[in-house]
């Protein structure tokens, strides 16, 4: 192993040479507080960005073993210090004449949620980050033609001045806050055991009292602006006990059958948007710490457009306009309502066991009828979620929770319990609502098996999840969570809320070029793959989703998996079994 001295003199002899000669960096380079370890890229395209992987000993960095001393801490522990580096990244980024931040070294950069990552691992050994590095590059004049060089200096400053910095900044324990770690770390492990709390007491989702759920327009960051929490009504308050914030007292909602009404302007969307978010774990400060949801809660969203691949959706339709077999239905564009019955018939198909569905982002024929009219308007030849509620809570043992204004009210007199929601303010009117003369809707065709819903099984055409383009044979990108490129198809995740990030986006694509590899060619069906999936991530990691070194993956939910897939253009069924 080379030595930082050899690595400086070797910058400066790769100074002006072409750019493969970078190739001479592959290998370790001890650095005396740390290694750094370069392994092989395309040494012919500039426009590369090598993985090098950062190891600090634990006898440099001396994280106190208590701070991850179980795998949610240590999970916490690690999105701290990754946030730490993304932060000392971005004060050293170096700004050009025109005041736009040039970045060398980049990392993965955490928003609100804490999720379980590959960019960082800390153990009692050691600390190891993967970040990106821009290996630099100048201009230069051979035989009157413009090259490409490499620029030493350049090189030097980064590995010399700018990564020493922000290591010492992000990993070393004696430069971080230690009321800092303590309440990153404590805080998970509060919002962890308010989940194990939902299991134990059959709830399906906690908001604590004072939670701050209104967030920024178009981000997941808290409006500070307007600052408004949620207030919940004493006779409905609970109290819960965690390990460091004591008593946490809110609103805990049942298993069955919940309605949430309000207007969409009182806080109802930003209450439904919070227990969807629910699902993780988010930093201190960002005002849902205490708003947990059960991992197995899926968002259920209209989306017009979208392609659907041999659903059973006769539940909620016996016959169609385009004459599409609801039994087992195809289609390259969806419509509102066969676009919303077919993502709850795939969510439950992957093994959601609580279902969420808000008026604002559903469709109206597919939510509910007016039992008032049905009567003048004939035979019809489709069932609404609220005809059918009741039965797939009972029959299927599934939860629910849906919110509206003007939408819902054939959902009151099945419903178990029912909320009002008004400037945040949270108070149960169960009693009153059920005192009102609402018809509930029912059924059209009641002869059809809603255990098909959770039985029957779809086997995918390993052929049609190709993510190859012409000589590449994988390509999987994404900027942000609303897209993934996959192959020559370009998936549309818009309406997939709950998807965390781009990382998280982007290793959806690589588990399902994973699971093509290792189990479609198989014979196994969709949701065999997905748990074998999730036994694998669970044994062994996110590094096992791909062949060479990158740190710019976080762990999906096989929801999110199974929705991906589903809204695949290229995807096919090749046969389905009851």
């Amino acid at each position: 192993m080379k030595d930082k001295k050899e690595f400086y003199n070797l910058l400066a002899e790769l100074d002006g040479q072409p750019f493969s000669e970078y190739q001479q960096l592959v290998g370790d380079f001890d650095f005396s507080r740390y290694v750094i370890k370069c392994g092989t890229f395309d040494f012919e395209d500039e426009t590369v960005t090598p993985v090098f992987t950062v190891r600090v000993p634990q006898t440099i960095a001396e994280i106190p073993e208590y701070l991850f001393d179980s795998p949610v801490r240590r999970t916490a522990m690690e999105d701290l210090l990754l946030r730490r580096m993304s932060n000392c990244l971005a004060r050293i980024a170096n700004y050009d004449h025109n005041g736009i931040a040039r970045r060398h070294v980049h990392v993965s950069s955490p928003n609100q949620k804490i999720l379980p990552r590959n960019t960082l691992l800390l153990t009692k050994e050691y600390i190891e980050v993967r970040i990106s590095i821009t290996l630099p590059t100048q201009a230069i004049i051979i035989d009157g033609e413009p090259q490409v060089s490499i620029d030493g200096a350049m090189a030097q400053q980064i590995f010399y001045e700018d990564l020493p910095e922000v290591v010492s900044g992000s990993l070393l324990y004696c430069n971080i806050d230690i009321a800092e770690a303590d309440q990153h770390v404590n805080n998970m492990e509060d919002t962890d055991r308010l989940r194990q709390h939902l299991g134990a007491s059959g709830e399906v989702a906690f908001i604590a009292d004072g939670a701050l759920v209104t967030r920024e327009s178009g981000s997941d960051a808290p409006d500070y602006e307007r600052l408004t929490s949620v207030a919940v009504d004493d006779a409905l308050v609970e109290e819960v006990e965690v390990p460091h914030s004591g008593t946490v007292k809110g609103l805990g909602i049942p298993n069955g059958l919940t309605l949430i009404l309000g207007e969409s302007n009182s806080g109802r969307v930003d209450l439904m948007d919070a227990i969807c978010q629910g699902i993780y774990n988010h930093v201190p400060g960002d005002g849902r710490e205490h708003v947990v949801t059960v991992a197995d809660a899926v968002n259920i969203r209209s989306e017009v457009g979208r392609s659907i691949q041999q659903v059973d959706i006769s539940a909620f339709a016996i016959e169609l306009p385009d004459g599409g077999n609801p039994a087992s239905y195809s289609t390259k564009n969806a419509g509102s309502f066969t676009s919303q019955a077919a993502s709850t018939v795939e969510a439950l198909e992957a093994g959601a066991r609580v279902l969420l569905f808000d008026e604002h982002s559903s469709s109206s024929t597919f939510l509910s009828s007016d039992t008032r009219v049905t009567s003048l308007l004939g035979e019809s030849s489709r069932n609404t979620l609220a005809a059918r509620a009741r039965q797939m809570v009972d029959e299927l043992g599934v939860s629910m929770v849906i919110a509206g204004s003007s939408l819902v009210a054939e959902f009151i007199p099945i419903a178990d319990k029912i909320l009002k929601v008004e400037d945040f303010q949270v108070s149960d009117i169960t009693e009153s609502a059920k005192a009102l003369e609402i018809t509930p809707s029912t059924p059209v065709n009641d002869t059809v098996n809603l255990a098909t819903m959770l039985t029957r099984s779809r086997w995918i055409m390993p052929s049609s999840i190709d993510p190859s383009i012409g000589r590449e044979d994988l390509v999987i990108e994404t900027d942000d969570a609303d897209f993934l490129q996959f192959g020559r198809s370009l998936v549309d995740l818009d309406a997939v809320r709950q998807i965390a990030d781009a990382d998280q986006a982007r290793a959806i694509g690589y588990v399902m070029y994973y699971a093509k590899l290792r189990y479609m060619d198989e014979g196994y069906p969709m949701r065999e793959i997905l748990d074998l999936v999730d036994r694998d991530l669970s044994n062994e990691g996110l590094n096992a989703l791909v062949r060479d070194v990158r740190g710019d993956l976080a762990r999906p939910r096989r929801y999110e998996v199974a929705a991906t897939l589903n809204r695949l253009p290229a995807f096919r069924v090749s046969h389905v079994t009851e």
